[in-house]
Formats: C-alpha cells, structure tokens, sequence
C-alpha cells in the first residue's frame, strides 16, 4: 500500500478519537466490522468510496473534510 491508505487511516482514527468513538462503537455506527476499522486506521486495505463515505457519516462530518485533513498532512 502506498502513503494515502496509511494517511487516510491516521486521519479517521484521529476523527474517531475526537468524537470520543471506541473502534467497537465506530464500527456499529458505520456498520463494518472492527476489525475492518483498524485495518482501515493502519493503513492496510484500501478503501472505496462507498466505505468513505460511511465512515464519514458515521463520524457525522462531510467525506470532504477528511480529503481536507488528509491534504494538510
């Protein structure tokens, strides 16, 4: 995997931690797995545009503000 994968999961679990999210809780909130969380979170798997997009509607922020952190890094 490259360096976006990586980017984009320090990015969600820094979110995750903001809103005060277990990984367990996360994961039911966006309705995946845990254990998909915390390969998302270190980078291992890519993920789609659909799972992005759960995962920001979970956090209840817009897909875009995790492009705009991620850019900032």
């Amino acid at each position: 995997m490259n360096g976006i994968e990586k980017k984009f999961g320090r990015t969600i679990r820094s979110f995750r931690e903001k809103a005060g999210l277990s990984q367990e809780a996360f994961a039911i909130k966006a309705g995946i797995h845990r254990t998909y969380v915390s390969s998302i979170e270190l980078g291992k798997v890519q993920v789609s545009i659909q799972i992005a997009d759960q995962l920001a509607t979970a956090l209840e922020i817009p897909l875009s503000k995790i492009w705009k952190q991620i850019e900032k890094n």
